[in-house]
């Protein structure tokens, strides 16, 4: 599939006035000058007007842009047509395309060539798909970081530095007759598997506040009915999302929204009502709230500040204690009854919730976007973590005084999952150029 010509429309089926339809392969130029009225030799990252024709009839009036591999996207052959944006001509294009010989492209085949042919590491790739699917200033900061190469070349020095210190030990080990080979114990080998736990914990940190930036806090508004979670999430949004009427149960199912405060995206949920009902659809939307609860990041406790509290709300705060939350007392435009405390007052029906939003940038000050590389998704977390264990035991092996060639095994093991974070391995070849860098000249 490789040798495959593909293409596939870059800017999205939509109506526009351009559209890109992207061909990449190495048969793209001729493919393309099959149907191209401009006939002129080709030079790399050069646009080139003219018509597409099919059987001498002009489809569309076009700009073409030519890019010679290995200087391009895929690392391939590629042109890029520009068209008009509507969707019969796009479709005519297309048909055109495949007619002389290429096929639609897969789902993320463009990047998973780039990928392949080395244009990127798989850093680079995910952060493609970061980059276009970011909801927030933070985020779009996070892919870009990524893409740049930042995040690959912090994990290619981290690799560095532990490589480092496996071929001083397989120097130690296989060639002992050397003098000019520092010997090596394991106390000498402790500090630097300390500095890597270190290097490892604050990266580890870090993505997992590069999680939050990246895909948002899932947040959940409970209470019991007609305190006015739905008033709330209007207010948040800034649009009348969910219907707010003054009969308790109106909302029977999830209404979602999102906002951003101070970087971070919110992703808001307002759930059912939670009390005892007899109702059975009430029933099933109460059951959907505490499903929604358990995985929230995020609970925003909202009582009706005007009345004494009851069974109900005693019963959601204790349910909700143990959860990162904010206690809210609504309804302070016709006065407050309640006393909770650390709680905040709010007129949700007046969009008055600046002290809420307050609360909110003061819980998440630290999740701040600052330029470092940050390692961000499931896959890369769960690599550092296993990288994280396998240091553990080397250091736990170090600190028990066990034999060095032994230490080295784990530490193989993190250097392995730290480079598989960019889509490689290590390989035997990497170990015998570190090890025989450190010789002598002449050796």
């Amino acid at each position: 599939m490789l040798n495959d010509t593909i293409i596939a429309l870059s800017s999205g089926y939509v109506k526009a006035a351009i559209s890109v339809i992207r061909v990449s392969g190495s048969d793209s130029f001729s493919i393309v000058n099959e149907i191209f009225t401009n006939k002129k030799e080709k030079e790399h990252q050069k646009i080139y007007y003219g018509n597409i024709v099919d059987d001498g009839n002009i489809v569309d009036e076009v700009m073409v842009a030519f890019f010679k591999g290995p200087h391009s996207f895929t690392a391939e052959d590629m042109v890029e047509i520009s068209c008009h944006g509507n969707m019969l001509i796009v479709n005519k294009i297309l048909k055109l395309l495949i007619k002389h010989g290429a096929r639609l492209a897969e789902r993320g085949e463009f990047t998973k060539r780039a990928f392949l042919f080395n244009r990127i590491d798989l850093v680079n790739a995910e952060a493609v798909n970061d980059l276009i699917n970011a909801t927030s200033d933070a985020s779009i900061n996070l892919a870009m970081s990524a893409l740049k190469g930042k995040t690959s070349t912090y994990v290619e020095n981290l690799s560095d530095k532990l490589l480092d210190v496996i071929s001083q030990i397989e120097v130690n080990i296989d060639y002992p007759e050397y003098d000019d080979i520092e010997q090596l114990r394991y106390d000498s080998v402790l500090p630097s598997i300390n500095g890597f736990l270190d290097d490892l914990n604050k990266v580890i940190d870090d993505t997992r506040k590069g999680n939050i930036i990246k895909d948002g806090i899932d947040t959940v508004i409970v209470g019991k009915p007609n305190v006015g979670k739905s008033s709330l999430l209007n207010a948040m949004i800034k649009e009348d999302k969910a219907i707010v009427t003054e009969i308790a149960g109106t909302t029977r199912d999830i209404v979602e929204g999102k906002i951003e405060i101070n970087g971070i995206t919110l992703n808001l949920i307002d759930t059912a009502g939670i009390h005892e009902s007899n109702d059975k659809i009430e029933k099933i939307g109460i059951n959907k709230s505490l499903e929604y609860l358990d995985k929230a990041k995020l609970v925003l406790v909202l009582l009706d500040g005007s009345k004494p509290l009851d069974d109900d709300d005693k019963q959601i705060l204790e349910k909700t204690k143990t959860y990162n939350r904010i206690i809210i007392l609504n309804k302070d435009d016709i006065g407050n009854n309640v006393f909770v405390d650390g709680a905040i007052k709010i007129s949700a029906l007046n969009h008055d919730i600046e002290e809420l939003e307050n609360k909110i940038k003061e819980l998440f000050a630290n999740y701040e976007y600052n330029n470092e590389p940050i390692l961000f998704n499931a896959r890369q977390l769960g690599l550092l973590e296993r990288a994280k264990r396998s240091l553990l035991q080397a250091k736990s092996e170090a600190e028990n005084g066990q034999v060095i060639d032994i230490i080295s095994i784990p530490l193989k093991e993190a250097y392995d999952s730290i480079l598989e974070i960019l889509g490689r391995k290590g390989d035997f070849e990497s170990f015998l150029s570190s090890i025989f860098s450190k010789f002598c000249l002449g050796k």
